[in-house]
């Protein structure tokens, strides 16, 4: 080790049962007076939504509501949501919902005080706007377990024309505090609580792999795999087990701070599975996380063998953690491979494509190509 490394944890986070009913407190104790609710249309339509929008009112603030997030986030749908932190003259944001919902929260923050278009802003791109620490007081409620958008730092949006995802990254874009509630995964159909879940476990075991030298968070990220092996089949079984819950909440945030230190090629291929076929995030991970690791095995044995006694294979066989992943799926109701989904295997040159552009496999153990891709791709197919 001969290079100076620079690390951080900052996120002020609550967390357990009923913290969410911390929020409208904390806000009135900062000043906040008029909070806008960023949230997506399907947790909007959940009485927890208007719970939390009572509890707000009830600690004597006046909240709005903005609810024109679905899908994948969309540049308009952060406009759109510019238009109602303005219309309501909010001076806060509680992010309240998944990742897309998240997302979206720190974009409009961002786009409420900085002038510009919102992909002038995308993260290492030439002449990139600066991001300043002038935005909105943001906090977070995540309702779901998987993307840890709620301690990330950035933002990623699509393009609506190209649905190509840029990442609008900066630490002031973080939230100030995160009300962590596992009570809030509760209403999660189970489908969604496996994709999300899947999620989870693949920002834990790409952080562990990535190459980037960062110990603090492989130790997070082996602990979070942990959490992840032992309750992901159990919240989906089970959703209203408070302590499985807690536990795959605690490892979505766990991968989310883990993964700073870079993720890999199941990313890349599932960022191209959203932009080419707009599937979910967490499924397209799910999907793609053993066929694409499986090409990772001789980069990286001993890793490989740490994770499969992580997860309880006294074996430590590499092989035999690639095979649990595929039992995993199994139990949870992920799709085997690409063949059992309704991406069609014409999207194969579109997926290539996609995936080898893709920033995320930069930090993968083993370098990848274009026909790297081609060869992972035609495996998830076959």
């Amino acid at each position: 080790m001969t290079e100076i490394a620079r690390f951080s944890f900052p996120t002020d986070i609550r967390f357990g049962p009923g913290a969410r009913r911390g929020a409208g407190h904390h806000l009135r104790e900062v000043g906040v007076t008029r909070p806008l609710i960023v949230t997506d249309r399907g947790v909007s339509a959940l009485p927890m939504c208007d719970e939390l929008a009572h509890d707000l009112a009830g600690s004597g603030l006046t909240p709005g509501r903005f609810d024109g997030v679905w899908g994948n986030p969309l540049r308009s749908q952060v406009l759109a949501g510019v238009g109602a932190f303005r219309a309501h003259g909010a001076d806060a944001i509680v992010g309240f919902g998944g990742g897309a919902a998240l997302d979206v929260a720190k974009a409009i923050a961002l786009l409420a005080t900085h002038p510009g278009d919102l992909f002038e802003y995308e993260d290492e791109m030439p002449g990139t706007r600066p991001i300043g620490p002038d935005v909105p007081y943001l906090v977070a409620l995540p309702t779901t377990a998987g993307t840890g958008s709620e301690v990330g730092r950035s933002a990623v949006i699509a393009d609506d024309d190209t649905h190509v995802k840029k990442i609008i990254f900066s630490p002031h874009l973080m939230a100030q505090v995160v009300f962590a509630d596992p009570e809030l995964t509760f209403e999660l159909p189970a489908h969604i609580t496996a994709a999300t879940g899947m999620d989870a476990l693949t920002h834990n075991i790409e952080a562990y792999l990535a190459r980037a030298y960062h110990p603090m968070c492989d130790g997070i990220a082996l602990e979070g795999l942990r959490l992840a092996s032992e309750h992901l089949s159990q919240v989906v079984a089970v959703p209203y087990d408070i302590d499985a819950r807690s536990a795959m909440l605690m490892a979505s945030l766990m991968g989310a701070v883990a993964f700073q230190k870079g993720l890999g090629i199941v990313h890349s291929c599932a960022h191209a599975l959203g932009t080419a076929a707009d599937m979910h995030h967490g499924l397209a991970n799910g999907v793609m996380i053993d066929v694409a690791l499986r090409w990772n095995l001789p980069a990286a044995p001993e890793k490989f063998r740490r994770m499969a006694r992580v997860v309880g294979l006294d074996e430590g066989d590499p092989d035999s953690f690639i095979a649990w992943l595929t039992g995993l799926k199994a139990e949870v109701g992920i799709p085997a491979n690409l063949a059992e989904t309704d991406v069609p295997e014409s999207a194969i040159d579109a997926l290539v494509s996609l995936a080898t552009a893709d920033a995320c496999h930069a930090n993968n153990p083993r370098p990848v190509a274009e026909h790297d891709f081609r060869a992972i791709f035609e495996e998830a197919f076959a």
